[in-house]
């Protein structure tokens, strides 16, 4: 059984609140916030002052003992009681704060100033639903019946986060501590990847992990590390693409001082920091062969020689590289040496893009939502409709993870309300015009990785009946039309077989 709600009185204290309370008005009047109490029957009071403790103290004890039910205060800091902008972040707060304690609302406007009564009128009509109750010598206690309907502009999460917090929010990336628990899938594929990565985690050898821009290669490469013997070691990671040529060697090794221009202190290298622990080389398919030929030294006998020195050092590294590009392409090319390649791919993962995940695109979306929510309040009440969903279903996401988070994160910080709406996807969306080397599609996968094929024909189907069917607004019938199918009850056992909501 569901508790019945708490009906709750909300009120500003005003002067003639606290003037009841003083002995000189004794037996006059008891002010609106008494006098409402004793007409009519509520199970609990908030007030809310913006008076000093000294002015308050003495009314909240009066007015408990001619009341039977239990009051709360609240001290409010207001820069003016008239600011309509502080009174409206002030009460706005509160509302949002006691509506989420299962009960229904009902504001006294009587006390407090004009600022006050307006904000209460405005946010009792639109964002809560509020009874309202006056009190006045002449008309004694009443409730209010506003006759009007407002609309108020929404206010965007956006304006309520700094833009060094968005700038934060849009930056989320592998945890630290990140563990297979946080790869989230229900996909069998990515399922055995898992299981293959926990077992490579337990090993020392070098491990390669195939995957598009945004799959999770770095959540993946923390994952093996925290959970191999060398957890409590260092976690290096280096994006080789964004190297420049000129500073790889330094990056890469260490320098002394002097050795280039430049060059003012020691500096160590990534092989140093990450000595006892992993070095995750991201991008490693960018390195020139030039640059190749040395990290191969290192992968042979531990040892390099930092620039500008002439002593070598040893490190004890474990390796993981991340490569986008197509390794074994390159090798045939001549531009990747063949024996760095068999040297750095003895543990191999190939993660798929997540248009390829079946099944996650929905349970990925609702976690980056909540990621996003963990580090902000003010997106922890937004939830995906199911509309979106069918957005986000239909959607290629070349980007992958990364694009799909981004676009979440537009979504959330400007849709009108707490559920993102398939409009609010649509808006949020970047289209990409198409690349030359995309314009095959679904025709270019790698098929030295194995393809399911019907799979991709059930991928490229539901793709399609769901854009036809959002063209349609939902119109079986015209969808089919737009699709080339003549009778939509075949669009019907389509949509039934491929599971389409």
């Amino acid at each position: 059984m569901s508790m019945a709600k708490i009906h709750t009185l909300v009120s500003w204290i005003g002067a003639t609140d606290l003037n009841a309370a003083s002995s000189n008005t004794e037996g006059k009047t008891f002010g609106p916030i008494a006098a409402t109490l004793q007409a009519e029957a509520f199970d609990a009071v908030e007030l809310l002052y913006n008076y000093s403790e000294e002015q308050v103290k003495p009314y909240l004890l009066w007015l408990q003992q001619r009341v039977s039910v239990s009051v709360r205060a609240h001290a409010v800091s207001l820069s003016s009681p008239v600011d309509y902008n502080d009174v409206y972040q002030a009460a706005d707060q509160f509302l949002a704060d006691i509506s989420a304690e299962n009960c229904n609302l009902s504001l006294l406007l009587s006390p407090g100033t004009p600022a006050m009564q307006a904000v209460w009128v405005l946010l009792g009509k639109t964002r809560y639903s509020c009874r309202f109750y006056q009190s006045s010598l002449q008309q004694g206690v009443q409730e209010v019946d506003i006759p009007f309907q407002l609309s108020m502009e929404y206010l965007p999460a956006a304006r309520l986060i700094d833009s060094h917090k968005i700038s934060s929010l849009s930056d989320i990336s592998a945890p630290i501590n990140a563990a297979f628990a946080n790869i989230v899938t229900l996909n069998p594929g990515m399922l055995m990847l898992k299981q293959k990565a926990q077992i490579l985690a337990e090993r020392e050898v070098p491990v390669l992990i195939y995957g598009e821009t945004g799959t999770g290669k770095e959540l993946f490469s923390r994952a093996i590390h925290n959970a191999s013997k060398r957890a409590n070691k260092p976690f290096i990671s280096l994006n080789c693409g964004a190297i420049p040529a000129e500073l790889v060697d330094s990056v890469l090794f260490g320098h002394k001082k002097g050795a280039f221009t430049g060059a003012m202190s020691d500096k160590s290298g990534v092989f140093e920091q990450a000595d006892g622990g992993t070095l995750f080389l991201d991008e490693f398919g960018e390195l020139e062969p030039s640059v190749q030929v040395r990290l191969l030294r290192v992968l042979q006998d531990g040892t390099f020689t930092p620039v500008g020195a002439s002593k070598e050092q040893k490190v004890d590294v474990r390796l993981i590289t991340a490569t986008h590009r197509n390794l074994m392409e390159k090798v045939a090319e001549g531009s990747f040496r063949e024996d760095l390649f068999y040297r750095i791919a003895v543990g191999v993962l190939h993660l798929p893009p997540i248009r390829e995940r079946k099944g996650d695109l929905t349970l990925l979306a609702n976690r980056l939502l909540s990621m996003l929510a963990e580090e902000d309040d003010s997106l922890k009440d937004k939830k995906i409709s199911p509309d979106a969903l069918n957005i986000i279903i239909s959607h290629p996401w070349r980007g992958n993870v990364r694009e799909l988070q981004s676009t979440l994160l537009r979504a959330a910080l400007w849709c009108q309300g707490n559920e993102i709406t398939a409009e609010d996807m649509r808006q949020a969306l970047f289209h990409m015009p198409e690349r030359a080397s995309d314009s095959a599609g679904i025709m270019n996968r790698d098929v030295s990785q194995g393809i399911d094929l019907q799979g991709l024909i059930d991928e490229l189907s539901k793709h399609y009946i769901l854009r036809a069917l959002d063209a349609a607004q939902g119109k079986k019938k015209l969808a089919a039309k737009l699709l080339g199918i003549e009778n939509y009850q075949t669009l019907s056992n389509w949509i039934k077989r491929l599971d389409i909501s």
